[in-house]
């Protein structure tokens, strides 16, 4: 335990260093060169744009991360709850799957304004497009994780007379915990490029939406600010689920 900590640790530093460092080169290289401000301002000069009342960073910010949020939420608990269905109904997967594959391959921008037509402007149609990107990928691999049942443990279900119930809560859930985590992983950076793509189309408020704003004045210290608050919020989404997944599938794999 005290190992695994230290571990941790470490590998939480030596990731902050990298990122310090990173952006050390980046101001002195900026200032060495003399690069233009509207070319790519250094850090600091990005900094400073959060002075800038105009732009209400905290108000689009906090769209930006309920769009994203809750395109992610939903993504996954559909996601997840289609898996099961599929895994109990393998007709119905047979009939369904192929429909999700295809629609999965419509450009989620050409999507955009046809949900700005059904559901007009506002944070609803961006927590949907968020969706319809995210949400994919945690379906495929939570219905691989809930096939990939071993032989020998459904035989010893099967010879306990263990229902369908006890099979999937005892089994197939436990077993497929890991690639529900895998999905959520990747749908955590979908569901912000879905955020963006439907601000990008046609937004109000959003970091998405701020950052068509400051393109024609060419600020970009705002453009590059409101990056960086888009990647802050992705990591913290990804952080979420990695806690997740520490306290779900390595802690029960410790206590087992």
């Amino acid at each position: 335990m005290a190992g695994d900590s230290a571990r941790s640790s470490r590998s939480f530093a030596i990731i902050l260093i990298v990122h310090l460092a990173v952006l050390v080169l980046w101001q002195v290289a900026v200032d060495a060169f003399h690069v233009p401000k509207f070319i790519l301002p250094s850090p600091l000069a990005t900094v400073q744009t959060l002075g800038t009342t105009g732009y209400a960073w905290g108000a689009n910010t906090l769209v930006t991360a309920i769009e994203i949020l809750g395109g992610f939420a939903l993504g996954a608990f559909v996601g997840v709850a289609l898996a099961v269905i599929f895994s109990w109904a393998p007709l119905l997967s047979l009939v369904l799957l192929p429909l999700f594959v295809t629609l999965n391959m419509i450009p989620k921008v050409a999507l955009g304004p046809l949900f700005i037509v059904w559901f007009s402007y506002g944070i609803v149609p961006n927590i949907l497009i968020a969706f319809s990107i995210c949400f994919f990928p945690i379906l495929l691999t939570t219905a691989r994780g809930l096939r990939e049942v071993e032989p020998d443990l459904l035989d010893l279900v099967k010879s306990l007379r263990g229902s369908r119930w006890t099979l999937f809560r005892k089994i197939q859930l436990p077993g497929s915990l890991p690639y529900v985590f895998s999905g959520m992983k990747v749908g955590a950076i979908l569901a912000v490029a879905g955020a963006i793509v439907g601000e990008f189309i046609a937004s109000e408020r959003g970091l998405g939406y701020l950052m068509i704003q400051v393109q024609s004045s060419l600020d970009t210290p705002a453009m590059v600010m409101a990056v960086v608050l888009l990647t802050l919020l992705g990591v913290a989404l990804y952080g979420l689920v990695l806690a997740l997944e520490r306290m779900f599938v390595v802690g029960d794999a410790r206590q087992t």
